[in-house]
């Protein structure tokens, strides 16, 4: 349906669908461990059935306008993706959120896919308060909240019950006046 390039280097930003199914579960069979280590995504995606059914639960939020998955491949491969979630266009919030595959780390791919995903919930989709919500120890994940130019709103402390662990989570924010702010700034240099 659309591929919007994210650079020089065969990155790639597009819907990820029910039908991407077999991909899917081979992109997750890749980094299973590391993308779980904080988060259980795609934990129950077993086989293609099971993969379908993870994916089509987004595309009936995506229906629902309540959430949406977006894929990020790198030379054709399928390496992770970045979603919307709590997705409310009438309070203009939604939570953003990613996940990638060890192989794709190291190269901006989530940032410069979340500047697009985060470009177009605020000019398309009106939203004001844009939250990324990550596991306090989940350093990469704080430090493109970061890169994006989020503020730290504070600590859910041992509010995430994953493997046994009970993990603080960090809540960071940017509000659309902030992030046309520094869009503006930014392309002015």
């Amino acid at each position: 349906m659309y591929a919007i390039r994210l650079g020089d280097d065969g990155a790639e930003l597009r819907p990820l669908e029910p039908w991407h199914a077999q991909e899917f579960l081979a992109h997750l069979e890749r980094g299973r461990e590391f993308i779980n280590q904080y988060i259980p995504f795609g934990s129950k995606a077993v086989d293609v059935p099971t993969a379908r059914e993870a994916l089509q639960r987004y595309a009936d939020l995506r229906a629902a306008d309540t959430a949406a998955l977006h894929g990020l491949w790198l030379d054709g491969t399928l390496v992770g993706g970045v979603l919307t979630l709590n997705f409310d266009a009438a309070n203009g919030t939604c939570e953003v959120g990613c996940w990638l595959e060890p192989a794709a780390t190291g190269r901006g791919l989530v940032t410069r896919a979340m500047r697009v995903l985060i470009d177009w919930v605020i000019d398309q989709r009106g939203i004001h308060r844009v939250e990324w919500v990550a596991a306090a120890g989940n350093e990469p994940s704080l430090n493109i909240a970061r890169r994006l130019g989020m503020t730290r709103d504070g600590v859910r402390r041992q509010s995430h019950l994953h493997h046994g662990v009970r993990h603080d989570l960090e809540v960071w924010s940017v509000l659309a006046p902030e992030w046309r702010q520094a869009r503006a700034a930014h392309s002015e240099h």
